[in-house]
């Protein structure tokens, strides 16, 4: 399958300043009862993705994903999470529906404070609601000087099949890791086990790019480039690793353990259930009762000198030499510190589509331009 080169006006951009953006995005969360300070933690986890590129996981979700979630009393605005067993270093939270954009933010907080008391804290999550960018929130330990890890799964949402499966068993289960590295480029692995999250698909489908070959298959196995089919049934996201011959048991497996150490563990809804395997093997499920695995980890509890050899670790990737004609090497999350840094200053791009799709939300986001 192909799709025709996306029209002008859907390629169309314009800048808004990042801070009206999160604090317009903070003000509409409040509008939706969540108390203020709240509101502007899950502004800031969702307005990550828009500052660092990874509009997948912007606010290309507010209207999409969260106002839904919020409105239809999926996600409580309210909600106070509460703790069910607490072992000092390890605390398992029901998180009972809580916005999953501050909510997990707080619990990789709370795995930092366990951390800076016994080396190590982690927060095991049920209850959880979608969190956007998974490194929005490990970033929270890494700016304290620790190693940070978030996995989470998609609740009772089954998208993607096993290799060689007949039926969807699992959904993208997010994972991220983050540390420090060379100083303003923090360490932050982001990443679905899935070859690209459904909102890659989905953003490539708005702009009318063709998907890569990779992305989709069909029930051949065959590559799919037209995003849309995604959401028409007719094509099934692929595992990292690629096919099976290439490889795709790595990213599956890898899937298995987000869903073991973030889902099972805390007792949340699970992907493969027995329910997946009852109707026609489509994508069913819904992202309720999401589990999350919030880890901290306190490089100084543990040894001296961690720092200067995160900064040479890395700063030694940054040195290894490029091939002819290609771009420098970098780490992850280096590259989006620095478009960070930059849309700080100069905006961030929005599609034209999606800034009058926020307009009306209710956002007041003044241009600055029309990005280029």
């Amino acid at each position: 399958m192909t799709v025709a080169p996306p029209s002008a006006d859907r390629r169309e951009e314009v800048r808004v300043p990042y801070t009206i953006l999160l604090s317009e995005t903070a003000a509409c969360f409040a509008r939706l009862g969540v108390p203020a300070e709240r509101a502007r933690l899950a502004a800031e986890a969702l307005c990550y993705g828009d500052l660092t590129g990874m509009d997948s996981h912007g606010v290309f979700n507010l209207a999409r994903l969260y106002v839904p979630l919020l409105e239809s009393g999926r996600a409580d605005p309210a909600a106070e999470p509460t703790t069910l067993r607490d072992l000092g270093a390890c605390v398992l939270v029901d998180h009972r529906r809580a916005l999953g954009l501050w909510a997990a933010s707080q619990a990789v907080d709370l795995a930092a404070r366990r951390a800076a008391d016994h080396g190590i804290g982690l927060v095991t999550v049920r209850g959880a609601t979608h969190f956007g960018c998974a490194g929005a929130h490990a970033l929270r330990a890494a700016a304290q000087g620790m190693i940070g890890v978030v996995a989470s799964n998609c609740g009772g949402q089954r998208i993607a099949r096993p290799p060689h499966g007949a039926a969807a068993l699992l959904g993208t289960n997010p994972l991220s890791v983050a540390a420090p590295a060379v100083e303003g480029r923090p360490f932050v692995l982001d990443m679905s086990t899935t070859v690209v999250p459904t909102g890659r698909v989905r953003t490539a489908a708005r702009d009318g790019r063709p998907a890569p070959e990779g992305w989709l298959t069909d029930d051949t196995g065959g590559p799919v480039t037209d995003p849309a089919a995604f959401d028409r049934g007719e094509a099934w996201l692929g595992w990292l690793g690629g096919r099976p011959e290439t490889g795709a048991h790595k990213g599956f497996g890898l899937g298995l353990t987000v869903e073991l150490l973030a889902a099972l563990l805390p007792g949340a809804a699970t992907g493969p259930a027995r329910a997946a395997l009852d109707g026609d093997g489509r994508p069913g499920g819904t992202d309720d009762d999401i589990g999350l695995l919030a880890l901290a980890i306190a490089p100084g509890a543990l040894r001296d000198g961690f720092p200067a050899d995160a900064r040479d670790l890395f700063a030694t990737v940054l040195d290894c030499p490029p091939l002819p004609g290609r771009d420098r090497v970098r780490y992850p999350g280096h590259l989006e510190a620095e478009r960070a840094a930059g849309r700080r200053v100069s905006g961030v791009p929005l599609p034209a589509s999606l800034h009058a799709e926020l307009t009306g939300l209710g956002l007041d986001l003044p241009v600055l331009e029309a990005a280029r």
